[in-house]
């Protein structure tokens, strides 16, 4: 099961983009509920390996399975925020 990136807990760090072994995590536009930058999985590429859960130094920012409900590609006030 895919990983998923919490728009509103990600800070930008981006040490999970470099980690990916499948380049599945993308920027998003705009900024989240934070102010700041944040990335987002593609689901259908990543392959559960958990390396962008175990580089990322934000607690809580990355959780094991998949919840779109709680991933947006789009920031706030971002149109076609999906």
């Amino acid at each position: 099961m895919p990983h998923t990136i919490l728009t509103d807990r990600c800070e930008g760090v981006a040490a999970c983009v470099d980690s990916c072994p499948v380049a599945c995590i993308h920027p998003g536009e705009g900024k989240n509920a934070k102010g700041t930058n944040f990335y987002w999985i593609a689901f259908d590429v990543c392959i559960d390996c958990g390396i962008c859960q175990q580089v990322c130094p934000v607690d809580g920012a990355i959780v094991p399975e998949e919840r779109p409900q709680l991933q947006r590609q789009r920031g706030m006030g971002q149109r076609g925020m999906a």
